[in-house]
């Protein structure tokens, strides 16, 4: 069992209901609530969007979270564009979320480089922080070689039209020397066998979307504590 549990909302504005206005706004509220509630990583996952649209939501996500920064310093939540490494550096945020079969941690560092942003960065993430998806231990030791500040390892439990890779498959994961969070059909019921699977923390969208996230982040952090 890790000695904390770290937690990473993936965000899905599909999900709520309404017009797509009210879907964005629903969205950025979720994501400054994740925030205020001290999630470690929050990703914009928003992937059907144009290029001019996903760029101006993640622009108004991160003036969000660096306000929160701002008032908060114990606050530390950072974000994270799914795939979209210009639209990353573009919006200012803290970093990426690779697919397995996208651009290499590396690839992304150098890019990062040369990068430019509306938004002062928090000094001490002057390194972008990368996430990799994953769905077996060789891909998340390829991974840990290329760099990669952590890992999401899916499905554990469900994932629509993929077999759940279980908890045996999330222990060898977890063997190797990177940070392994578990995602898909994880809930606060379940959590801890993924933490005691040996994954770093959870990840989820529904978990947070469609819940209190003060209550969800309670349930699971405590669960490092029994």
């Amino acid at each position: 069992m890790p000695e904390s549990c770290l937690l990473y909302y993936i965000t899905d504005r599909t999900g709520f209901p309404g017009d797509e206005r009210t879907r964005r706004r629903c969205v950025l509220d979720k994501i400054a609530e994740a925030a205020a509630c001290g999630v470690d990583y929050i990703q914009l996952r928003e992937k059907d969007l144009s290029t001019c649209a996903l760029e101006s939501l993640a622009c108004r996500a991160m003036s969000i979270i660096h306000r929160l920064r701002t008032e908060s310093r114990h606050l530390k939540s950072v974000l994270l564009i799914n795939s979209r490494t210009d639209v990353a550096l573009a919006s200012h945020a803290d970093g990426v979320h690779l697919r397995s079969d996208d651009a290499s941690p590396e690839d992304v560092r150098i890019a990062w480089k040369g990068g430019a942003g509306t938004l002062p960065r928090d000094p001490l993430l002057r390194e972008p922080l990368i996430a990799v998806s994953c769905h077996s231990p060789k891909e998340v030791a390829q991974a840990a070689a290329s760099h990669a500040t952590f890992v999401v390892f899916a499905p554990v439990f469900e994932k629509k039209d993929a077999a759940p890779a279980g908890l045996q498959m999330l222990r060898e994961a977890c063997r190797v020397k990177i940070p392994v969070l578990a995602l898909g059909g994880v809930t606060i019921q379940n959590a801890a066998s993924c933490l005691q699977a040996g994954a770093a923390g959870i990840a989820a969208i529904r978990l947070f979307q469609e819940n209190d996230i003060s209550t969800v982040v309670l349930a699971l952090r405590r669960q490092v504590m029994d």
